[in-house]
């Protein structure tokens, strides 16, 4: 017969394992971090993959990721066209963003991080498209 420890263990075991990988409800739905990150991705702009961010995020580190696929989608809308004088400052502005909590612990904070990256390539993103006349998609 098992002993109650051993009861135990195997039903932490047992319900760990049917539960998914970092799911989370986003959306309306469960899904991935991949799953929001190709979501994030798809996005016919930057301001739609931002608030893909806003509604799925986690404030925890898997944000990094969420984060990164936002710079990616908003950067698509400036970065080959600013001047290198204008590509030192989005790249001071993104290390501002990376040294403000550098010295906090706790996974939060990679959050904020993510997300003061995310904001500033949407202030971006909206200057440019601003200035071409276009709306921020």
């Amino acid at each position: 017969m098992l002993s109650k420890c051993c009861l135990a263990v195997l039903a932490v075991a047992l319900s760990v394992a049917g539960t998914p990988a970092r799911a989370m409800v986003c959306m309306e739905k469960s899904m991935t971090l991949d799953e929001v990150v190709d979501t994030i991705s798809a996005q016919k702009g930057c301001e739609s993959a931002m608030k893909v961010f806003q509604d799925c995020q986690l404030t925890a580190s898997g944000d990094v990721q969420l984060g990164a696929a936002v710079e990616k989608k908003c950067e698509a809308d400036f970065k080959p066209g600013l001047s290198a004088a204008q590509t030192q400052a989005y790249k001071s502005e993104m290390h501002a963003c990376d040294v403000k909590y550098r010295n906090k612990s706790g996974t939060m904070y990679l959050s904020f991080t993510a997300f003061c990256r995310a904001e500033v390539a949407q202030r971006y993103s909206q200057r440019a498209l601003k200035a071409a006349g276009q709306k921020a998609r």
